[in-house]
């Protein structure tokens, strides 16, 4: 199992420079990866307890440009967007801009992306919000995005992107391509299905970030994601702990861990609260090595 940090891209982590010394000292501290969240607008999930972590502040850095630092002060350690909904996005755009960090990092970038919550992030700016058009739009999305990393002509006519005769170069240093992680609600299985076609599935639960998702459920989704996946490529099913880091704990990992979890990530929602968690260390409980294996 690797071990990773899981942070806002808001309020006081909406400073780059705090973003990046928290980086540095992750990779410092033997961590294997740093996620941040790609929200557009301020997330304020659940209870008071959490609204009153993230603070006041309407501040959001944007997660790719934040990123783009953490790439450049860091070695090691892996990073990505935890989740992006690229229902927002361009196609075009993104995979151009995802491969030039996956090459400025020397083959370090992993991208979660998802439907996108809440709605506002949609409505703000007059986009559609019904789920299922959503989902099209990620599944076409995704489909046209690993096309056009494959640096070959691109011919596409969807629903709801087109591209003509069209090849970028240069493509991703990850080989077959840049991992793509499905985020989404634990208990649907929809997701799950979405998520066995690409690299990774994170699912969240329906009370994030203060309940964490049982390791009975991550042993169904690992069945789900085995029966429906083509490909025999290594896998990774990812668990997000809760914000007061009290779940998992290091009798429940090995449990996970059995049930096909490949990454913990272990949330932050203060900047103080994240530098004392990067500064002890990964979580024991688990093998030390991981990620990325087959669901066997």
């Amino acid at each position: 199992m690797r071990h990773g940090i899981y942070l806002p891209n808001q309020g006081a982590f909406a400073d780059v420079g705090v973003l990046v010394e928290l980086a540095q000292s992750a990779e410092a501290a033997g961590w294997d990866g740093f996620f941040i969240w790609d929200e557009l607008l301020p997330l304020h999930p659940h209870t008071d307890a959490v609204r009153e972590a993230l603070g006041e502040s309407d501040d959001v850095a944007d997660a790719m440009v934040a990123l783009t630092a953490v790439a450049g002060a860091t070695e090691r350690i892996r990073f990505g967007t935890l989740v992006t909904a690229v229902a927002r996005l361009r196609p075009e755009a993104f995979a151009r801009q995802a491969v030039t960090l996956d090459r400025l990092s020397a083959g370090r970038l992993v991208l979660g992306v998802g439907l996108g919550h809440p709605d506002d992030q949609f409505t703000a700016f007059g986009m559609d919000v019904d789920l299922r058009t959503r989902a099209a739009m990620v599944d076409e999305f995704l489909e046209l995005v690993n096309r056009l990393w494959s640096g070959e002509r691109v011919d596409f006519e969807g629903e709801h992107y087109t591209c003509r005769g069209v090849s970028l170069q240069p493509t991703p240093l990850q080989n077959p391509r840049i991992p793509i992680w499905i985020g989404a609600g634990g208990s649907f299985r929809p997701p799950r299905r979405r998520a066995a076609r690409w690299d990774g599935f994170a699912p969240a639960s329906e009370q994030w970030p203060t309940v964490v998702i049982p390791p009975e459920t991550y042993a169904e989704i690992a069945e789900d994601l085995r029966a429906a996946r083509t490909s025999d490529a290594p896998y990774d099913v990812v668990l997000i702990g809760n914000a007061d880091a009290t779940e998992p704990t290091p009798a429940t990992i090995p449990q996970y861990e059995r049930s096909g979890v490949t990454w913990l990530l272990t949330q932050a929602l203060t900047v103080p609260d994240a530098r004392a968690r990067i500064r002890t260390g990964p979580p024991a409980g688990g093998s030390p090595s991981g990620g990325g294996r087959l669901l066997a």
